[in-house]
């Protein structure tokens, strides 16, 4: 009976401090006070490429998308499908404005609840608190949807989500992976890059938990689909001048007269929509990488 009740508290101390660990960050104070701007917003918007993921699968690309949600994502941890984030009931109409920008920045539902880092709130993290403002300005201009949000195809321990919580532990720092620079242009371009723009997702393997591997940073990936591979975009790798880079990101067009295609696409549409300086300092980043 003794070794019964030692085991009972162990287990109570092993849950309790569990839960501690686990618990979701709560909404930053100074959320709250910060106004946004739709048209600043809608920049953000194109950078953090909110539509790729979020219309709905087939639609057609437009500057008021319907972002009601349904396209898959196939990963190691079973199908993630993207919610309805419209400005309606189904969606984020009736959050408040720091719930949003908690959401994005932290991976933290109204409720409390972690979301999933399939939601790249890791890169997100490093987004400025206005920007985030100016997102969600820009999100409650475009048009509402009905459309309910479908349920993830996971299986058991994944939908244990408080455990989410010590993922987070791991793989949500406060750290750049690239040391700042003295150049205002590359500091620019790491901001898009790293945080917004979240293109090491894509770009970056991951290890046997999902996290990035930043030991490999842009180092090429395998395509969470199965079919091919994300190609490395390091200097030694992609060779690319830092004016290709730019010019690629406004038409899309490489160097070797080629296109983008696939996903990479939809990145150049929203790129392209950057004014010429970001887009040149997304290069001068990406050429200074080691």
């Amino acid at each position: 009976m003794r070794l019964l009740r030692w085991l009972i508290a162990l287990a109570l101390i092993g849950g309790g401090v569990f839960w501690v660990l686990t618990r979701p960050a709560p909404v930053p104070p100074e959320y709250a006070s910060l106004t946004g701007d739709a048209e600043r917003g809608a920049l953000v918007f194109a950078v953090a490429g909110c539509a790729s993921c979020h219309i709905a699968p087939g639609a057609e690309p437009s500057d008021a998308p319907v972002l009601a949600g349904g396209e898959r994502f196939v990963s190691d941890f079973g199908t993630f499908l993207a919610p309805n984030i419209s400005p309606s009931s189904q969606g984020i109409g009736d959050w408040t404005d720091a719930e949003i920008m908690h959401a994005v920045a932290a991976g933290v539902s109204p409720g409390g609840a972690h979301y999933y880092p399939a939601f790249p709130y890791t890169s997100y993290h490093f987004a400025e608190p206005q920007d985030l403002a100016d997102l969600v300005a820009h999100l409650r201009t475009l048009p509402p949807s009905d459309v309910e949000s479908l349920p993830h195809e996971i299986g058991f321990p994944v939908t244990i989500r408080r455990g989410i919580g010590l993922w987070k532990m791991l793989y949500l720092s406060e750290d750049w992976t690239v040391a700042g620079a003295a150049d205002a242009q590359i500091e620019r371009g790491r901001y898009l890059v790293e945080g917004l723009g979240h293109c090491a997702e894509c770009h970056t393997p991951r290890d046997a938990l999902g996290g990035l591997d930043r030991s490999a940073w842009m180092a090429g990936a395998p395509n969470p689909s199965g079919e091919g591979r994300v190609p490395a975009i390091t200097p030694g790798e992609l060779g690319w001048s830092a004016a290709d880079i730019a010019y690629y990101l406004e038409t899309g067009f490489t160097p070797d007269f080629d296109v983008a295609g696939g996903d990479m696409a939809d990145v150049v549409l929203n790129t392209g929509k950057l004014p010429p300086e970001d887009r040149e300092a997304i290069a001068a980043y990406l050429v200074a990488l080691p």
